[in-house]
């Protein structure tokens, strides 16, 4: 695999040399916290990263629909979310800010520096030796935070403003997985990028640690009915298994749609009692009619409709009660039973 290595090691410094550093000196970047290099290889992450989708999950959605639809229209607004989602890097932002503001506050982050050390290598040194043994926990932990953020976003009424534009599409697909509010994208990778820094995981390894979690979410979003067995499933989210969390709600069985939060692991659904399966395929989407009027809408008419939610849901009381809840034509929340009616 040295030649494979070699390869990439190349494409990333071409990258840095000819695509990233140019820019950054014209824009005043060269100072010395900027990497180009690290940029780089994030960016040919990214690259990699929109090859597999197109290249591999599109087909296969092809090849074993979950479900036929007559049309792929309501798919294309999908694709243009992800790559802006994808180059505008909000994940790696995210820990490129976070990062030095530990750093200061730490006095320089690095024990030899006299700095503190807060991040858990410095807390427990055994990690500094095991590199392997570090990023396999930081996983673990990443993907428990998501878990429980995931669940924050359908419970409380003003983070469900912003998450349901990611819950109306109709046409569930492997470029759904970065649609949604940008606001939200930014809460998000603020949130999982902390717990890497925290963790003392390099820009580079949270980069490769990103794309393993990006492609898991854009298979699991994938309009494909095959799965990963009877074994592997009750371990791994699989597109059956997250496709039951896209559910529209159902009057006969309610309940059903909150359910399977997990991100990459389905073992998290399954300890905190959150996990189904077996269920037959059901339509994605959402029964609230001011959610769903997404699907009619392009890019920016549909970040200043979720904004509005937004706005209207974190300046009232209903926006902070826990619960399912419906928007008005105020685009005020309202509490909600099962069914997705007013209570």
């Amino acid at each position: 695999m040295d030649w494979l290595a070699h390869i990439w090691a190349v494409w990333v410094d071409w990258l840095a040399v000819h695509v990233i550093a140019p820019p950054a000196l014209a824009a005043g970047l060269h100072a010395p916290g900027f990497d180009a290099h690290a940029v780089a290889a994030t960016t040919a992450i990214v690259l990699l990263q929109v090859a597999v989708i197109a290249g591999v999950f599109r087909p296969l959605e092809a090849l074993a629909p979950a479900e036929r639809w007559p049309d792929r229209k309501l798919t294309r607004i999908d694709q243009i979310y992800t790559l802006l989602m994808l180059f505008g890097l909000f994940p790696i932002f995210s820990y490129l800010v976070i990062e030095p503001l530990i750093a200061s506050f730490a006095g320089g982050g690095q024990a030899s520096e006299g700095g503190v050390g807060l991040d858990l290598r410095h807390l427990i040194p055994w990690f500094d030796d095991h590199p392997l043994a570090l990023l396999a926990f930081y996983y673990v932990v990443y993907d428990l935070t998501y878990y429980w953020m995931h669940r924050a976003q359908h419970l409380i009424p003003w983070w469900w403003a912003l998450h349901s534009m990611h819950h109306s599409q109709r046409q569930m697909s492997c470029w759904s997985n970065d649609r949604g509010s940008y606001l939200d994208g930014i809460l998000q990778s603020f949130i999982l990028a902390s717990v890497g820094v925290a963790m003392g995981v390099d820009i580079e390894q949270y980069a490769w640690l990103t794309l393993i979690s990006e492609l898991m979410q854009n298979l699991s979003h994938a309009n494909v009915r095959l799965g990963f067995g009877p074994v592997l499933e009750r371990v791994l989210v699989d597109p059956p298994f997250h496709r039951l969390h896209h559910m529209a709600v159902d009057e006969r069985r309610p309940d059903l749609h909150n359910c399977n939060f997990g991100q990459v692991f389905s073992v998290w659904d399954r300890l905190f009692g959150t996990a189904l399966y077996g269920e037959p395929v059901r339509p994605t989407g959402v029964t609230d009619p001011v959610v769903d009027a997404d699907n009619g809408r392009n890019l920016v008419a549909m970040q200043w409709h979720t904004l509005r939610r937004f706005w209207c849901a974190i300046g009232c009381r209903e926006g902070w009660r826990p619960g399912d809840v419906g928007f008005g034509s105020d685009y005020r929340p309202f509490p909600t039973g099962p069914t997705g009616k007013p209570l």
